[in-house]
């Protein structure tokens, strides 16, 4: 009976970590992106997008931010029912901000050959993180069969 219990207790405990891993996110918008060139090794074409997907990522999360400022300054707080309101508001807002940021990945993987893609795997594994799922593209090679 005792072994049963520990064994029930495992399994649960596995089961909350498996569901609760989080996903495996390359941090585009706020990360070094030096690091994201060096450690997938990034095409020229792959640089460029990156840069592009920085830049873009960067004025949505400011748009974002904006609004949360806005809300935190003027959203009545007086009542226990308006500072829930408020924080049901800053939620989505925040929610909005970490989808931004998830799209903004996928974007940039979404442009990874296989062999980079299989890196990312590899990393997240060992981060205990869960990968994104994308197709790796096949790039044609840029040096003429003899």
């Amino acid at each position: 009976m005792e072994c049963i219990k520990y064994s029930s207790i495992i399994v649960f405990v596995f089961s909350c970590f498996v569901s609760f891993s989080q996903d495996c996110t390359l941090n585009v918008g706020g990360g070094n992106v030096e690091t994201i060139v060096s450690v997938f090794q990034l095409n020229t074409n792959q640089k460029n997008k990156l840069e592009d997907l920085k830049a873009a990522y960067g004025l949505e999360a400011k748009t974002i931010e904006d609004e949360i400022e806005k809300l935190l300054e003027e959203h009545p707080q007086s009542t226990p029912q308006e500072l829930e309101l408020l924080g049901n508001k800053y939620l989505v807002l925040k929610n909005k901000l970490a989808d931004k940021a998830e799209e903004t990945d996928l974007k940039l993987l979404e442009s990874f050959n296989e062999k980079q893609y299989n890196r990312y795997i590899e990393l997240c594994k060992e981060a205990y993180r869960k990968p994104f799922v994308i197709t790796p593209v096949v790039y044609k090679d840029s040096i003429a069969p003899k």
